[in-house]
């Protein structure tokens, strides 16, 4: 592979001008046996180049816990760009935002509970460190210095919209080095927060989806020479529930891209393909108000959810043509997906009856937060006995991110975060009653100081004025549903329950979950988290790749946090539905 250099005049590769094309792919997005579709689509739109952020959090999900196999496995998922003859922009953070859960940082980091994240705190800085000399050195034949796909590497990843501590940026890069990354680095940042988040000596690049000629100017002012990169340019956005499905139109698209390449830059397209927030692994934005972003990633992309090319697709290519050579191959026609108008799930559990199997309670004086209790993502259910009868205020100093409260096992109400609930009121019959609380991680925060988010139940848990104590704590990770002991029958359990059903099919596609009638929850296809459902909307579906599909018997599981279809049924579909259009 060529080596990339940076020129006062613009890039360079191998001595010859150099344009990057590249677009957003997120291997962990994407199932991996779809890889070498969608790289191979990048190169059919004009690209050159694909970019993709590396989530810490996926391949460390616990301290020394490194994984790098199956779906995580970016070697060969650099290795599939290589043979399709495209080269790569490596993101590995170790913050990486793209409403991912907690921007890519590990959940135990916020274990210790005045870590400072994004800092030079020595606690964080050591993880850092630690993680890089675990990444990299696998990658060192990947990089372009070594004949592999990969230019260059960012630092870190807007930090001027966070701090301006170029110390650590500075940290950043050497660790970077020490670990054996010689390609080019580069920072990324939006147009008001360049000089913040630009770091000297190291290349400077700005993102933005609208307004090129002023938004690239605002980058000459920093850099007056050098190449000019968009990093992100944003050809669509991401969906938080409760709100409409987000497009951008694609010939307004096509024609901010024409004026952005007639300026000489190059592009990186946020998103070419979006993908999916499979399992828990959604972020959340909280400006005031927490908003938790939707399962599906589909972004308004060239390519949508499923991997098809979009009338954005068609456009960009146009625009890239008058500026590049396109190859004269198409994408092929979209493959034929899978239905099945009904399947039945007979089987069932109550969440609280199943509990026991799913994790271990804690016992402790106040509720465990997830970060205590070593948990990633899921649920935390509390327990406790109420002293009195009689009329009582329950208070929730702090709900991370929404609990559902129940007394003897019946349901009594719910509080959100998102609403800034905190109280409710109900009527205690006995002494020694039990409390229960249902606490959901709806996705940690991925953007601004909020990324410091714990949850479960923080702060202190009152009754008519007066704290709780002696509680347990159960971790439901729902990371394995294999020793449910689903029962079978015409009675649904009351308050949040599994559901289970099988079918046969006799060939695998990619298909679209339906969930009609449901209300809240997550869903499961032989045991791969597809991720959460929610009659809010707007997304009504769940994309289920082919690949995870078998044919004979297959099984698909709902939890369902509420009441589910009267007859427990669900549906799988050639058409997604993503929900009302907000343009």
């Amino acid at each position: 592979m060529p080596l990339l250099r940076i020129d006062d005049d613009g890039f360079r590769l191998d001595g010859e001008p150099f344009r990057v094309l590249s677009g957003g792919l997120h291997y962990f997005r994407v199932h991996p046996d779809h890889w070498r579709d969608r790289l191979r689509k990048a190169r059919l739109m004009g690209l050159n180049t694909v970019e993709t952020y590396v989530p810490w959090n996926l391949h460390e999900p616990r301290p020394g816990e490194f994984r790098m196999k199956g779906g995580l496995d970016l070697p060969a998922f650099l290795d599939l760009a290589a043979a399709e003859g495209l080269y790569v922009l490596l993101r590995p953070g170790p913050y990486i935002c793209a409403e991912w859960e907690g921007g890519g940082l590990p959940s135990w980091l916020l274990a210790d509970p005045d870590i400072r994240l994004r800092s030079r705190d020595p606690r964080f800085l050591t993880a850092v460190d630690d993680h890089f000399r675990r990444l990299l050195p696998p990658l060192r034949n990947r990089f372009a210095t070594r004949g592999g796909p990969v230019l260059a590497v960012q630092v870190e990843n807007e930090y001027g919209a966070y701090g301006d501590d170029t110390a650590y940026l500075a940290h950043l890069a050497d660790s970077l080095r020490r670990c054996g990354v010689d390609v080019p680095l580069f920072t990324c940042d939006q147009p008001a927060d360049l000089e913040r988040g630009a770091l000297p000596g190291v290349l400077a690049t700005v993102n933005f989806g609208s307004r090129s000629v002023q938004n690239l100017s605002a980058l000459r002012a920093l850099r007056p020479s050098g190449p000019l990169l968009c990093a992100e340019f944003w050809v669509g956005w991401f969906d938080r529930w409760g709100g409409n499905h987000v497009v951008r139109d694609a010939e307004q698209a096509a024609q901010e891209l024409d004026e952005l390449l007639a300026t000489g830059a190059s592009v990186n397209f946020y998103m070419f393909h979006g993908g999916t927030n499979f399992g828990f692994m959604n972020g959340a934005n909280d400006k005031h108000t927490y908003r938790p972003t939707v399962t599906s990633y589909d972004y308004d992309a060239p390519l949508d959810e499923a991997g098809d090319p979009t009338v954005k697709f068609a456009a960009f290519r146009e625009v890239i043509a008058k500026y590049a050579p396109i190859p004269t191959e198409l994408p092929p026609a979209r493959a034929a997906r899978f239905s099945r108008e009904e399947v039945a799930l007979t089987e069932s559990i109550g969440l609280l009856d199943g509990a026991p199997v799913l994790g271990d309670a804690v016992a402790s004086r106040r509720p465990l937060t997830m970060e205590e209790l070593g948990q990633n993502h899921g649920f935390v259910l509390y327990e406790t006995d109420l002293p009195d009868a009689g009329p009582a205020l329950l208070v929730l100093e702090r709900v991370r991110d929404r609990a559902q409260v129940f007394l003897d096992g019946q349901p009594v109400g719910v509080l959100e975060r998102e609403s800034h609930e905190h109280s409710l009121t109900f009527s205690v019959p006995r002494p020694g009653g039990v409390l229960t609380i249902l606490v959901e991680n709806q996705g940690r925060v991925n953007y601004g100081p909020g990324i410091h988010d714990r949850k479960g139940l923080l702060g202190r848990v009152l009754l008519n004025g007066l704290p709780l104590d002696g509680w347990t704590s159960r971790p439901l990770p729902l990371d394995s549903l294999e020793d449910l002991p689903f029962g079978t029958g015409p009675v649904t359990p009351t308050g949040p329950a599994f559901h289970r059903g099988t079918f046969e099919t006799d060939r695998t596609a990619d298909t679209f979950l339906h969930l009609d009638g449901w209300t809240k929850g997550a869903a499961w296809v032989n045991g791969f988290a597809l991720g959460r459902y929610w009659s809010r909307g707007p997304q009504r579906t769940l994309y289920v790749p082919g690949p995870i599909l078998r044919t004979g018997a297959n099984e698909v599981v709902v939890l369902e946090l509420h009441a589910p279809d009267r007859a427990r049924r669900v549906a799988f579909r050639e058409t997604p539905d993503l929900g009302p259009v907000e343009d």
